[in-house]
């Protein structure tokens, strides 16, 4: 058997470990599973490419090695879980530039080759040029480094399509004179500066579904890049992971009710107050000793996780509090929104790691039907996602958008710091509700609260 054999062997391997580890992440319980097949599969890659011979220089790649390692263990140490959308945003956009790096080394020692590796040269550096950018933005704003409002200026939507004009026009003189080093560079320049106007624009509300876009985009790239230097494991890797990105993206935007050029071209966001209608409302606060007397006479309880538990770490509060209310004889259920937090998967993660039962966690869809007979709704910094304008208010950002059905609980406690606005910026019609109780303060502490007052009704 030769060298090539052996890695063509190798890759399918890793093609199949990829595909399973894929396949797992698609649930909590095996998700484990899933990341360790997944990087068993890119170990024997590694290693496979490493050994066929054809490296020029090891030390370089050694020294990569240990800078890269080092920086994803830190990185991977360091990151809490509410950094969790910001970090997968910032690896989408390193993967990219990979790509970019390996496309640009490419085409600079061989040139563009035949008219199919200039076009796959040509997609490769416009896909992920405005991946990396595009990823940064989405760091930027995941991370509040930059506004996560929709950031809009007068002649906005002329530049992105003088900017997708001037792309395309040099494309077709690229494939044309494919020797032409200055249109490459000038190509991948605009693709770079598209990828910021093209998420600049983007609410904050929106981050779950342009994670999962620019998922896809690093999957597309890094298949083009496959083809350009004719490595079958990019190829069917990137489209594992473009494909992934592309079906998770659409079952995000079904969730929001939009489409995903709405959502990449539509400046959600953009309106995010609603016209008050005269009348004063006030939400009705309640103490935690009095929410616990409800809860205690509670036979049914549903908690509706958001971006707020995640950030004040309630989650092992949370569990705590649920092993109680069942002890004393009340059904608990979990309602995770396909939006909810910052990412797809956001909320079944946090609770994962409260080692919270898989079992309890219902998707919106099934949960919904069962709202009316519960008997407390519990609210934890979700806002948008259970927010009731989403049904009637045709003025809101968020109209058309399916929501948790937390209001047509008998009774719904509402966790948060403060009245202020969710990620889109619009107020939520449910705390003024009058089924409705805000309890103001820190979540874990809040939650921690209920969990004494538990525990000192059974002494």
């Amino acid at each position: 058997m030769n060298s090539a054999f052996i890695t063509n062997l190798a890759y399918i391997i890793s093609s199949v470990l990829f595909a399973f580890g894929l396949k797992f992440l698609g649930s909590p319980v095996s998700a484990r599973r899933g990341n360790i097949l997944s990087a068993s599969g890119m170990f024997l890659a590694i290693v496979a490419t490493l050994a066929n011979g054809q490296i020029i220089s090891f030390q370089w790649i050694l020294i990569g090695i240990i800078i890269g390692a080092s920086l994803g263990a830190l990185v991977a140490f360091k990151a809490a879980m509410t950094q969790m959308p910001q970090m997968i945003a910032l690896l989408h956009g390193c993967g990219a530039l990979a790509s970019v790096f390996v496309d640009w080394t490419a085409y600079h020692v061989n040139g563009a080759g035949d008219l199919t590796n200039t076009i796959t040269l040509y997609l490769s550096i416009v896909i992920g040029g405005l991946t990396v950018t595009g990823s940064a933005i989405a760091w930027g704003k995941l991370s509040e480094k930059i506004p996560g409002k929709p950031i809009l200026f007068a002649g906005q939507r002329l530049l992105n399509i003088a900017l997708i004009a001037s792309i395309l026009i040099l494309g077709i003189l690229f494939l044309m004179h494919p020797a032409r080093y200055d249109v490459f560079l000038i190509i991948l320049g605009l693709s770079v500066l598209f990828g910021i106007f093209l998420v600049i624009p983007i609410g904050g509300a929106d981050m779950p579904v342009v994670i999962s876009v620019l998922n896809s985009y690093s999957g597309i790239v890094a298949c083009t890049t496959g083809f350009v230097i004719h490595n079958t494991l990019l190829i069917v890797v990137g489209s594992l992971v473009g494909a992934n990105g592309i079906i998770l993206s659409i079952i995000m935007c079904k969730a929001m009710n939009r489409s995903i050029t709405n959502v990449i071209f539509g400046a959600f966001g953009a309106v995010v107050k609603k016209k008050t209608d005269g009348q004063k409302k006030e939400a009705k606060a309640i103490s935690v000793e009095d929410a616990f007397l409800i809860l205690e006479n509670a036979k049914s309880v549903v908690i509706i996780p958001g971006y707020g538990l995640a950030v004040a770490q309630a989650q092992h509060a949370v569990r705590e509090l649920s092993e109680f209310l069942e002890k004393n004889g009340c059904d608990v259920k979990y309602a995770i929104h396909p939006v909810a937090g910052r990412m797809p998967g956001h909320m079944n993660v946090v609770l994962a790691e409260a080692n919270i039962p898989y079992d309890q966690l219902m998707e919106m869809d099934a949960i919904n039907p069962l709202m009316e007979n519960v008997d407390v709704a519990i609210v934890i910094g979700a806002n948008d996602v259970v927010n009731p304008a989403a049904r009637h208010d045709k003025s809101s950002p968020i109209y058309g958008m399916p929501i948790i059905n937390a209001d047509k609980a008998k009774t719904v406690f509402v966790l948060k710091r403060s009245m202020a606005t969710g990620f889109a910026g619009i107020e939520n019609e449910l705390f003024y509700d009058d089924n409705c109780r805000m309890i103001f303060g820190d979540a874990k502490q809040t939650v921690q609260a209920l969990v004494a007052e538990f525990k000192n009704s059974q002494h």
